[in-house]
């Protein structure tokens, strides 16, 4: 017979991709994992998993395997977090993963908001550039700029979004503002790393005609943040997510270049592990920053923003990095 733990082993295992990291994650021995793994392959009668030194990797039978531990879990997963919600209001802990921007301008005034219709619930925020894996940083939730690339998870966008090239109204009294993409080579630009990669080449469209202008200058961060904030202290000038600074450009502490020319699309989505596996919470949540986002006002001349559909309605969506 099949154990809820047991199957959470095995799924914790195979998204791990060892037996020590998912030993680490569900705080038990490698041996403990190993042998528990060992036991399951006996009782079924099949290898679940072909092991190396230096790696796991499922089987065929393991990959059956673990679709039936993935709809097990997610049934009782659900089934524990509708009495729980129904009951004793919702419950645990949201590991959630943004921008450091994003998490500063936007989710740390949102998430307090969220927390007081949910006492019971917990949210750690893990603010930062670098794209983080789900499974293994153990993240309910990510939220990401871009079009995303195929994978195994799924993904629901939040809001459009573009770049918008910005300064601050003392650096372009003193300095000027550019008339054309040309013209930033003769200024001073604020750039950032996205994929480890200093992103120095700028895009941008008018007419039909698309430019990617090659950009640099002293100041170079793999914080989004401090970029904005030297943008703010008028340092050069940034090529930031409009989300991003949109407070800024509102309040008049930045004021927005080469407006007559498209910027890059640059949607944000939320990624989750899993469309079958997303607790009550983690969905609550979801929905939560959902509605939040889609209420921005991110009229640039060329649209607004807008809510996604529920998660069911995106099986086919385009997601995010494989990890």
């Amino acid at each position: 017979m099949l154990h809820l733990q047991d199957a959470r082993l095995f799924a914790r295992v195979a998204a791990a991709g060892s037996f020590s990291e998912a030993a680490r994650q569900l705080d038990l021995t490698p041996a403990a994992v190993s042998a528990t793994l060992k036991k399951l392959e006996t009782q079924l009668n099949v290898r679940l998993l072909e092991r190396s030194t230096r790696s796991l990797r499922l089987t065929p039978e393991g990959e059956q395997f673990l679709d039936t531990c993935e709809r097990l879990l997610a049934v009782w997963a659900e089934g524990e977090a509708q009495l729980c919600d129904r009951y004793c209001g919702l419950q645990g802990v949201v590991h959630l993963s943004a921008p450091t921007d994003l998490a500063s301008v936007w989710l740390a005034a949102w998430l307090p908001e969220f927390l007081r219709q949910h006492p019971q619930l917990q949210v750690v925020l893990h603010a930062s550039d670098t794209v983080q894996a789900l499974p293994r940083d153990g993240l309910d939730m990510a939220l990401r700029y871009g079009d995303l690339p195929d994978s195994s998870l799924v993904a629901r966008r939040l809001c459009t979004n573009r770049r918008v090239l910005v300064a601050s109204p003392g650096y372009v009294r003193q300095h000027g503002a550019p008339a054309h993409p040309g013209d930033l080579a003769q200024h001073r630009c604020l750039t950032f790393f996205l994929s480890g990669r200093r992103h120095v080449s700028w895009q941008f469209q008018r007419a039909g005609r698309v430019l990617n202008t090659q950009v640099d200058g002293a100041l170079s961060a793999t914080d989004g943040s401090l970029v904005r904030q030297w943008a703010l202290q008028g340092e050069g000038i940034a090529y930031k997510s409009r989300l991003d600074v949109l407070p800024d450009l509102q309040a008049g502490r930045l004021v927005p270049l080469l407006t007559d020319w498209t910027t890059e699309d640059s949607p944000l989505n939320a990624v989750l592990l899993s469309q079958k596996m997303v607790p009550l919470r983690v969905r609550r949540l979801l929905d939560f920053l959902a509605a939040r986002f889609g209420a921005l006002d991110l009229q640039d001349g060329r649209g607004t923003a807008a809510t996604a559909p529920p998660l069911a309605a995106l099986r086919s969506e385009a997601e995010a990095v494989k990890i």
